[in-house]
């Protein structure tokens, strides 16, 4: 994992404890089902940023002869648990925590302090979301954010950056659900808040699984490098045809590829051992993330 996402990690790790001790404090005293829930949100997070640090450091145990290709697939598997997560715990809670409101309502308690409260959490949360957003800009380069998320490779950077702007998505919406029902004096609105929130957790659930599923299936690499690959494989003087290109991330800074090529069945051994020794180098200088090529080499005789 780059430096960028674990200083992101660590401000969403500090700015989620901080909310979640305000937030269960204040839902305490008042009462507020929205306040609940944004706490057991909170919680949910600062359990998430928990698990990618330590899928983080599994991912950078060096290869054994269980795993030749190393650990690094092992943070994809860790952000697909926080997505699950997000789900069942955070969502689940609240949209529970919303009916039951609605069914049973009671009034707020001191709403004055719900304010005072929601109003610290947007400035931590928002300080966190401004970290993962200046980290996240600068990985994605020219792209757009959804195209940036299905095309990244480190899940870590938008799972927080996710994680974060759905909270503070839930606080504005707890924030106007506790307003309208200490302007109208229908405490329903609290509950209606909750379940907004368990919506929006639930959604977001939902497109991180997605996203980090693909990973952990195993995703090629940009078509750039792709397209790199085999440019440089037919530049070789013994290389007459590139067949296939294969790459997989095996996680966000580990490229695995697999070239099959025609070489001319005039070539030497020792040709066509220089050949692929300059392939590699140059390969692996120009993108620093492809660890381990290799070449499948067939005598352009047998393929016609």
């Amino acid at each position: 994992m780059a430096s960028g996402s674990k200083k992101v990690i660590y401000a969403a790790l500090v700015g989620n404890s901080l909310v979640a001790t305000t937030k269960f404090i204040a839902a305490a005293i008042t009462g507020s089902s929205a306040m609940l829930s944004e706490g057991i949100h909170s919680v949910v997070d600062t359990g998430n940023q928990v698990l990618l640090l330590w899928g983080n450091r599994q991912s950078r145990k060096p290869a054994d002869e269980q795993f030749p290709f190393g650990h690094g697939r092992e943070i994809y598997f860790w952000c697909f648990i926080v997505a699950i997560l997000i789900f069942a715990l955070g969502a689940g809670f609240s949209i529970y925590e919303g009916i039951h409101h609605l069914l049973h309502p009671q009034p707020l308690k001191n709403p004055m302090l719900n304010y005072v409260v929601l109003g610290l959490a947007i400035v931590f949360e928002g300080g966190a979301l401004w970290v993962a957003l200046k980290v996240f800009n600068r990985a994605k380069g020219s792209r757009g954010i959804v195209e940036a998320v299905h095309h990244g490779k480190d899940p870590t950077l938008f799972v927080v950056l996710f994680e974060d702007t759905a909270a503070i998505a839930g606080l504005l919406i707890a924030l106007g659900g506790i307003a309208l029902g200490q302007i109208t004096g229908n405490p329903a609105f609290d509950g209606i808040a909750a379940i907004l929130i368990g919506v929006i957790l639930g959604g977001t659930a939902i497109w991180l699984a997605y996203e980090t599923k693909s990973l952990l299936i195993g995703e090629s690499a940009d078509p750039e490098i792709v397209q790199a690959i085999r440019k440089y494989c037919l530049e070789l003087p013994p290389v007459v045809a590139v067949n296939e290109v294969l790459t997989m991330h095996m996680g966000p800074e580990f490229i695995l590829v697999n070239v099959s090529v025609d070489m001319a069945d005039k070539a030497t051994a020792g040709e066509i051992e220089k050949a692929i020794a300059v392939f590699d180098q140059r390969i692996k200088s120009t993108f620093p993330a492809i660890k381990r090529v290799f070449v499948e080499a067939e005598a352009q005789s047998r393929r016609s």
